[in-house]
């Protein structure tokens, strides 16, 4: 019987038209092999499965082939290709970076590159997760990579190449592996089950390919996982249960609910959720994923290259989109992310999920911002038809206006018929003395004063108190204003006196 080999290593690619996704990269590898300007070092960068050491690999299989075709790709029939492949090869070295990091790691290395090769025209070094790599080890790479001999190269993996010292950076072509599209990962899944004779579904793909997140090798172990629990046609619900994933059949009923008001759908999904169980996390992702989903297709049309929706999930997802408005598809998103970032914090996350269903539910009973700014013209024109307008309000001029105290005051004593002018002394109460300007005289000692009689307030009243008769007509027409006026008079009188 033959040994089982994993869909992530049966399909691998093994030469460049294998390469999906990564045409920029593989196109300035076959124009170095082409023109032999080959460096003494690259470094291929990228997140986890992109296709960083296949490259490699398929790079110093490109450089050592004894028979290369003319399209500069490898033959994988020589025996140089054949021992690569194998991990066999003499000339080829791969070597795991996080297992052999230290400096003493390095020195072995130093210490080889003078060596022949044993067959290959190259002697390659394969280095995966670079990073990893202490500061002393890349310090002591530094001479060997800048000055290799001249059938030595060095090709560097790493998925954080921002650890890696900018002396060794500098030194390195640098290839950034882009992530692979939905659609680059669903016709790679679609080939491997048409080779294998499998009757999979066409959202079960799709789950898939939302799983691997943009990781062709993860698309490749979840669907060896899913093959391996299936024995007849492989279904999408089947691929959610054992991924953990959340149903799209619950959203879709979730925005059902939601159009009816249905408040109570909100503890009877949460409570679906938490006895199957589920990650919250992994549901509001879902549930967030969603209503990106609903927006794009408000956006760009059901038919977006971004969406990668099945015909029957398309469907469905434009007859949910026109459940919500833009503007509540982005209000809900809002409020998603920043509630994801709250739940951690939470003590209950099933109510704390409760809570966030009840508040989907309760956006349809938001008022359109639209509809407010129609109400808004709408008032206007009213308004502008009836002549009403919108007038600034004015101040009456015989408004009595309200002070902090009540001051008694004296009306002004009439010397003119053209202006008014305010009485020079105020009397503030009984207690307080008028105060005059003092006058300036020489520096003699105050004579001992004398106690003068008290003169009776009614006496003194009558002598001071002037008839209104007596004030200009324009103050006896305007009795309450001057009033005023003297009253704030009198106020800024009394804190001068204070001071």
């Amino acid at each position: 019987m033959s040994e089982y080999q994993v869909l992530a290593r049966k399909y691998r690619p093994q030469a460049f038209s294998d390469v999906l996704g990564q045409d920029a990269v593989v196109q300035t590898l076959k124009n170095a092999v082409k023109n032999t300007r080959i460096a003494q070092a690259y470094l291929f960068c990228g997140s986890r499965g992109t296709g960083k050491t296949s490259i490699a690999r398929i790079f110093a299989k490109a450089l050592n082939c004894l028979k290369r075709s003319e399209d500069l790709e490898p033959c994988n029939t020589c025996s140089s290709c054949k021992e690569i492949t194998a991990g066999h090869s003499l000339d080829v070295l791969e070597i795991d970076g996080a297992s052999n990091r230290g400096i003493d790691d390095v020195r072995q290395i130093n210490e080889t590159v003078a060596y022949s090769t044993a067959s290959g025209k190259f002697k390659i070094y394969i280095i995966d997760e670079v990073h990893m790599l202490t500061k002393e080890a890349f310090n002591a790479l530094l001479k060997t990579l800048e000055e290799p001999p001249p059938n030595v190269k060095f090709l560097f993996a790493t998925t954080e190449p921002h650890k890696v010292l900018p002396t060794i950076l500098s030194r390195c072509q640098q290839f950034h592996l882009r992530r692979f599209s939905l659609e680059t990962i669903l016709n790679k899944l679609r080939h491997i089950a048409e080779d294998l004779n499998l009757d999979v579904e066409e959202g079960a793909l799709h789950l898939i390919a939302h799983a691997a997140d943009g990781g062709m090798r993860d698309a490749e172990s979840i669907f060896d996982q899913i093959i391996s629990f299936h024995e007849g046609r492989i279904e999408e619900e089947s691929v959610a249960r054992i991924l953990g994933m959340t149903s799209r059949e619950l959203f879709f009923q979730l925005d059902q609910e939601a159009k009816k008001g249905n408040l109570s759908y909100a503890f009877t999904l949460a409570e679906e959720v938490f006895s199957q169980g589920k990650s919250v996390t992994h549901f509001i992702d879902s549930l967030t994923e969603h209503f990106r989903t609903l927006l794009g297709i408000h956006l760009s049309g059901p038919d977006a290259s971004f969406l990668a929706l099945s015909s029957l999930d398309r469907e469905r997802y434009r007859d949910s989109a026109q459940l919500y408005s833009s503007e509540q598809c982005l209000y809900l998103l809002d409020y998603l992310i920043e509630a994801q970032s709250k739940l951690k914090f939470s003590i209950s996350q099933k109510i704390s999920l409760e809570m966030i269903l009840l508040h989907v539910i309760r956006s349809h009973q938001r008022v359109p911002i639209e509809f407010l700014i129609k109400r808004l013209h709408d008032l206007e024109s009213r308004l502008s038809d009836t002549g009403e307008g919108y007038a600034v309000p004015t101040i009456q001029e015989n408004r009595p206006v309200k002070t902090q105290a009540t001051v008694p005051t004296k009306p002004v004593e009439k010397k003119s018929e053209a202006l008014p002018i305010p009485p020079k002394e105020v009397v503030i109460s009984e207690e307080k003395k008028v105060v005059k300007p003092p006058e300036k005289k020489k520096l003699i000692p105050p004579p001992t004063p004398e106690k003068k009689a008290k003169v009776p307030e009614a006496k003194k009243a009558e002598k001071t108190k002037p008839t209104l008769a007596d004030a200009p007509e324009e103050i006896q027409n305007n009795k309450n204003r001057y009033e005023t006026l003297l009253q704030f008079t009198a106020v800024e009188l009394e804190g001068t006196v204070k001071r």
